[in-house]
């Protein structure tokens, strides 16, 4: 049976593509500036939070004009688990990568004196980034060319143009671009697909920033994150270390990245009730 999105002609399909993608990074800006205000006027994280819950609920109540139900990709029911398993897949995955690179003599690590506040300050700010960017790449360009065509092609489009948004950062090349697309734009469609809800890639998406950046002292595709628990010092080639653009350019990422997006799109096969 055909889907509303199949049935549509393409130009209009286009133009709703268009259209959602503008509003979806329009929510994206709107929490930058929460998290702004929040940090330099109110000193709260309490504005970031309102901020993401107002981009949630207009996101889902534009889901919900068209669908006329509560969209499913945000089931409420679904938050606490659906969300702390992307944490926890997040926080693993990352540590995974750090103490390989570590295991394998290219890193040294070592505890560091940091401040709460700026680690509030990170929780927040990475709480935004994931929220605004997983809304953009997941929740409209995945969702909406898997309904209108199918999952590959939704993965591969939504990875190449989400690694491609990172090539302006700080040290960023070809390659860096190439193993976020692999690693992360791979995996969180693959999560987002596993699941059938955002809450699990907003988890991961959250935690990897915020354990690489401010857990390990790593760069986050090139920018400094600031304050951190740990300082890890890299020693050797960059395509094991990642070098200046940091762990995501690692190919150890890649590799760790690939293993567990196979993981989650063969569970999501199996699975008997799956659509």
């Amino acid at each position: 049976m055909t889907t509303s999105a199949q049935n549509l002609p393409l130009w209009k399909w286009l133009l709703l593509l268009i259209g959602a993608f503008m509003l979806a990074t329009a929510g994206d800006v709107l929490l930058q500036l929460c998290f702004q205000s929040a940090v330099y006027y109110l000193h709260s994280p309490g504005l970031t939070i309102f901020g993401v819950i107002m981009v949630l609920g207009i996101y889902a109540q534009m889901r919900k004009f068209g669908l006329k139900r509560w969209p499913a990709e945000l089931r409420l029911t679904s938050l606490i688990p659906h969300l702390l398993v992307g944490l926890l897949i997040g926080f693993v995955f990352m540590t995974l990568v750090v103490s390989t690179i570590n295991a394998v003599g290219c890193a040294s690590l070592s505890w560091q004196a940091f401040s709460w506040p700026s680690q509030w300050e990170a929780i927040m700010l990475f709480l935004a980034i994931a929220v605004g960017e997983e809304l953009i790449f997941r929740g409209v360009v995945f969702r909406m060319i898997d309904e209108r065509w199918n999952t590959i092609a939704a993965c591969l489009i939504s990875a190449l143009l989400f690694g491609a948004i990172h090539l302006p950062n700080e040290g960023a090349t070809w390659w860096s671009s190439l193993a976020i697309s692999i690693e992360a734009g791979l995996m969180l469609a693959a999560a987002y697909k596993w699941s059938g809800t955002l809450w699990v890639p907003f988890g991961i998406h959250w935690a990897w920033n915020y354990a690489q950046g401010n857990i390990y002292g790593i760069a986050v595709s090139g920018v400094d994150a600031g304050d951190s628990i740990l300082a890890t010092t890299v020693n050797g080639p960059d395509i094991i270390t990642g070098g200046a653009f940091g762990a995501e350019a690692s190919i150890i990422a890649v590799i760790y990245g690939i293993i567990i997006t196979v993981f989650l799109l063969i569970n999501w096969t199996w699975r008997p009730s799956r659509g």
